[in-house]
């Protein structure tokens, strides 16, 4: 697939492709930039750069329509199976009509985006400022960097109608465990929470059921919550559908 070039910004909003139309261009230059002054590192500063970012991720997801997020690691290869199968989930995501938001960086957040863009599909990145920062990858077509985890992670939620969850790190079960506690405690309505790969979470769902159900720490019912499969084709069924083959 060739690279995208067409590409237009809004702030912290990055529109490439297909999404470009998703939003308009902002009144130029009516400022000059200057060093930062002091007043904008305390914490009432603080707090309207928060609500800025709300503001604009709200602004941008909320013209999305239907969205499937994916997470997963950013530390494999092109090469990699999972990266194949991410691909093939955000293709046959995209042909059903979804958007695939996912974290904007390399690895399974690449192939999801590469699948998506392919398809024609918004792909969405939702990207964090970290000490080793990573560029969009060059698939999202409708990019946003956010400062703050918990702003970035209520996009994640608030749009999505389903998470499909890959093989990851620390970072990805973050993901997940939020997903799962706020659909246990019904601070959001029930979705799909879909992991890719059962030979990867079979220690951890086998430890979950052995140490927190069967301690009565969660109800067995909570471990219903997510459904495993090694098919991309299964994942979009049940990620667009809550129903398997």
């Amino acid at each position: 697939m060739p690279r995208v070039t067409d590409e237009s910004r809004r702030g912290r909003l990055v529109a490439r492709g297909p999404a470009r139309e998703r939003i308009k261009p902002a009144d130029r230059g009516m400022l000059r930039r200057q060093e930062d002054p002091a007043f904008i590192h305390t914490d009432p500063w603080r707090a309207l750069r928060i609500l800025g970012e709300f503001v604009d991720g709200f602004d941008a997801f909320a013209r999305i329509g239907v969205a499937v997020s994916i997470f997963g690691s950013a530390r494999i290869g092109e090469d990699h199976p999972d990266y194949a199968a991410a691909r093939a989930v955000g293709h046959g995501l995209a042909e059903r009509g979804y958007a695939v938001i996912t974290g904007g960086g390399p690895g399974v957040m690449e192939g999801a985006n590469r699948g998506a863009a392919e398809a024609g599909g918004i792909s969405v990145g939702a990207a964090i400022e970290l000490p080793d920062e990573q560029a969009l990858n060059e698939y999202v077509n409708l990019g946003i960097d956010f400062r703050y985890f918990f702003a970035r992670k209520t996009m994640f939620v608030k749009y999505a109608e389903a998470f499909v969850v890959f093989p990851g790190g620390f970072g990805t079960l973050d993901e997940l465990f939020e997903a799962l506690t706020l659909i246990q405690t019904r601070k959001v309505e029930r979705f799909p929470v879909v992991l890719y790969r059962s030979e990867y979470w079979r220690g951890l769902i086998d430890w979950l059921r052995a140490r927190l159900a069967e301690a009565a720490l969660i109800d067995a019912e909570d471990l219903l919550l997510m459904q495993v499969s090694d098919s991309p084709e299964e994942i979009c069924e049940l990620a667009t559908t809550g129903r398997g083959n």
